[in-house]
């Protein structure tokens, strides 16, 4: 496949494996990402993982901040095929269209379940039990188009954002991989998607990160292991957020949304069912430490009664 000529689109860590191996596979001759952000307290310039793999193996890069307006310079490459992974931004009509091998996408979940941007979040954070990745033709709707093939994956009660992010990365890398003479050749088996069984899956917004202590531990730790990311969930205790990074719960009983055990070495906050143990925190403004280490510099009689907003 070394002679197919490919325009990559794609931006997180989730699609560095996918354009790895097609660097090593197919002749890339353009990256598309998004632009690079603005992070920290120093405003430093961070580039996306996709870009950092593109200038290592001296890729071109593009980054428009608006694709369905700048998108001339993805024709005049003129490529055999355009594949996306994790991109962020609608590809236009003009661009779907162009490629003899038309535009490929790379979707973290089995189609049409979890439609969207975040479907490794809330694969987890709903509760899924299996998901993976589908391999599909691209139409103009967000994650609509045929799917062409697919890797199921079972999730574990222990599952995290970031382990399913590692293994599915590297199997969505594998699956396309292995369909693309399919879809060279033209050999490849199209589905049409069930709209009926359509679920979705919402880019991850500020709000969705809160912890509500009134469901049941399950529920909270299923949120907490789905943002096991640079966001992470969190809760407001005495008007101070704590993003929470890690915990685990015990079924008994409890008083919901409050501090129901703080001592040298525990603190666990009740739900409706249980109790939820917090591991590991990040306090407002300061590293992410052990909860033995947070505790150490924390008055227990008074944190006892802080309010949990």
């Amino acid at each position: 496949m070394k002679n197919l000529s490919v325009v990559f689109m794609g931006t997180p860590e989730f699609a560095v494996p996918v354009l790895d191996m097609l660097i090593k596979e197919t002749n890339v001759k353009l990256v598309v990402t998004q632009p690079d952000k603005l992070v920290g307290r120093k405003r430093e310039i961070e580039y996306p993982p996709i870009k950092k793999l593109a200038l290592k193996n001296n890729i071109e890069v593009f980054q428009p901040e608006k694709i369905r307006d700048e998108y001339q310079k993805i024709i005049d490459v003129n490529p055999d095929i355009v594949i996306t992974c994790a991109y962020g931004q609608i590809v236009p009509k003009i661009i779907l269209d162009y490629p003899k091998y038309k535009c490929i996408n790379v979707h973290a979940s089995l189609l049409p379940k979890l439609r969207g941007g975040a479907p490794l979040n809330r694969a987890i954070i709903d509760g899924y039990s299996e998901t993976g990745v589908t391999i599909m033709y691209m139409d103009e709707t967000l994650d609509t188009g045929d799917m062409i093939s697919k890797y199921k994956y079972n999730i574990s009660d222990d599952e995290t954002y970031l382990s399913l992010l590692n293994k599915l990365s590297i199997e969505g890398a594998n699956l396309l991989k292995t369909t693309l003479p399919s879809i060279i050749e033209g050999t490849n088996n199209r589905e049409k998607q069930n709209d009926e069984e359509a679920t979705y899956a919402p880019i991850i917004k500020r709000e969705d990160e809160h912890i509500n202590f009134n469901k049941k531990c399950v529920e909270v730790d299923r949120l907490v292991r789905g943002l096991n990311n640079s966001s992470y969930a969190n809760t407001i205790i005495n008007d101070i957020e704590y993003k929470i990074i890690e915990g685990h719960y015990e079924i008994k009983e409890s008083i919901p949304n409050k501090i129901n055990i703080i001592d040298k070495s525990e603190l666990a906050i009740g739900c409706i069912d249980g109790i939820y143990y917090v591991d590991i925190i990040k306090p407002s403004g300061k590293n992410i430490m052990d909860i033995k280490s947070f505790l150490n510099g924390v008055d227990k009689e008074k944190f006892k009664d802080y309010v949990i907003k």
